[in-house]
């Protein structure tokens, strides 16, 4: 009952937060301009007869663009929203008045991390639901395999959120932030770096970045979605946010996997043994 409690308090108080309704509004604007390039783009191809062979590729690569974008703005909008989730309250005193209600301190945690999950869904939904709704609607284009390749843009955000908790359990709310876009950003990092070493037969360059990937693989997630979305033709690409020359494996996908669950078990074990 607890649980559940926290998960629509936290929903409620995620709704009251100016940085979410800013998030929304860089959405909106950003599929208001994704989808103006995507009209006049489509417009200057029949103005020039192209094949529609090679129209496809380019609204296809075109569709992973935005793609990209929205992971990026999904990933900075959940550090954002939820980084003083726990870290926040815990300073300044607030969390007194909810723990010492007949609430334990697992479902306090757990049911915020769930109120937030639901909002980070909510919105890489509509946004990937956006991008694709204009591909469609201005371009004919629908992306392979979006069943496959959003869930892990969700188990991506999720993964971020629940590191971010994570570090919300034992540091400062700036802290937490610097902690957390630092890890992605090695990720990110050594998710171009495996790229590269693979185009250029680089063990040694391989090896750096699968080894960022097991320090944070979040970046493994996301560049096995858009590897999962993107045409054969997109996949032949060399190296790059879209090159599928390194596709991380399935065996890296269970890792991530297990690396939430283990975050998520330290985060309850430092919640609980922390002196509030």
């Amino acid at each position: 009952m607890g649980l559940w409690i926290m998960t629509g308090v936290t929903l409620r108080e995620a709704a009251r937060k100016r940085i979410l309704w800013i998030g929304l509004l860089a959405g909106i604007a950003f599929l208001a301009l994704y989808g103006t390039g995507m009209h006049y783009q489509v417009k200057e191809f029949h103005e020039r007869h192209l094949p529609p062979f090679i129209r496809y590729q380019i609204i296809n690569g075109i569709l992973q663009v935005g793609f990209y974008a929205v992971d990026l703005l999904a990933v900075v909008l959940t550090v954002l929203t939820s980084v003083d989730a726990i870290s926040g309250e815990i300073s300044s005193g607030t969390i007194h008045a909810i723990a010492t209600k007949p609430i334990r301190r697992w479902e306090l945690l757990i049911g915020k991390w769930m109120g937030f999950i639901a909002m980070t869904v909510g919105y890489v939904t509509l946004m990937f639901g956006g991008v694709v709704a204009l591909g469609y609607w201005i371009g004919g284009v629908v992306p392979q395999n979006l069943l496959r390749g959003v869930p892990l843009v969700f188990l991506e955000c999720i993964l971020i959120l629940t590191i971010t908790f994570l570090c919300g359990t034992s540091l400062s709310t700036l802290a937490s932030g610097v902690v957390v876009l630092g890890l992605h950003g090695l990720a990110f990092l050594g998710g171009w770096l495996e790229q590269i070493g693979g185009f250029t037969n680089s063990p040694r360059l391989v090896m750096v970045g699968i080894v960022s990937s097991l320090i944070m693989p979040s970046e493994s997630l996301w560049r096995r979605a858009i590897f999962e979305m993107q045409s054969p033709a997109t996949r032949s690409l060399p190296f790059g946010p879209f090159g599928g020359s390194s596709a991380p494996s399935a065996v890296m996908i269970v890792y991530a996997g297990a690396y939430l669950v283990v975050a998520l078990a330290i985060a309850i074990y430092h919640f609980h043994k922390r002196d509030l």
